[in-house]
């Protein structure tokens, strides 16, 4: 079964709510035009409140300040482009796992965007993980869930508007996981 990352956390209670839920990831998008935009500040208050179970994905559209990223407390860096070999290797010897669009550099894992059209591409082999992203939701799961993809990346079919997270759209989602895709056991009535 592949890995969750829920992707556009802006904030706190969802996040902490996705990480008891079984998320593996949860994203922080840093890219100034998006509605999903965090700034440090608010990523580092964000990922203060959660216990360390999930591992956290910074979102950039241009190569970061490292240093920074380190400071908010990153394990991943996903550079949302397609990326160099040397830019794929600054972020590994910085410490940090290293996410990048298909069509570029291997990196750690290769992100394909089903929305784009190149969802299909997540099942030809490739040297790493696969992440596919783009319009997941309750009403395809399935077929991403047969997609070869390593990592699923959720986020506009989790909103009620564009950067506005639902807690019930998140909880919807992992109770149409089956059981053996499930980190932990869901109460959909429970407050979290």
């Amino acid at each position: 079964m592949p890995e969750i990352k829920i992707c556009g956390v802006n904030d706190g209670d969802f996040a902490v709510a996705a990480e008891r839920l079984g998320a593996d990831y949860l994203g922080f998008i840093f890219a100034e035009a998006s509605p999903r935009r965090v700034d440090a500040a608010l990523a580092r208050a964000i990922i203060a409140r959660l216990s360390g179970k999930v591992r956290k994905v910074g979102v950039y559209v241009r190569f970061p300040d490292l240093a920074a990223a380190k400071v908010i407390g990153l394990d991943v860096i996903q550079l949302h482009y397609r990326a160099t070999a040397e830019e794929v290797a600054k972020v590994k010897a910085a410490g940090f796992e290293c996410w990048a669009l298909a069509g570029g550099a291997v990196a750690d894992a290769l992100l394909f965007d089903h929305s784009h059209g190149d969802g299909e591409t997540v099942l030809k082999a490739v040297p790493c993980k696969r992440v596919l992203a783009g319009g997941i939701g309750v009403k395809n799961l399935s077929a991403a869930l047969a997609s070869g993809a390593d990592i699923l990346d959720l986020s506009g079919s989790l909103e009620v508007a564009p950067g506005v997270k639902s807690l019930r759209l998140l909880k919807e989602f992992f109770a149409a996981l089956p059981p053996a895709a499930r980190q932990f056991p869901l109460a959909i009535g429970t407050e979290i």
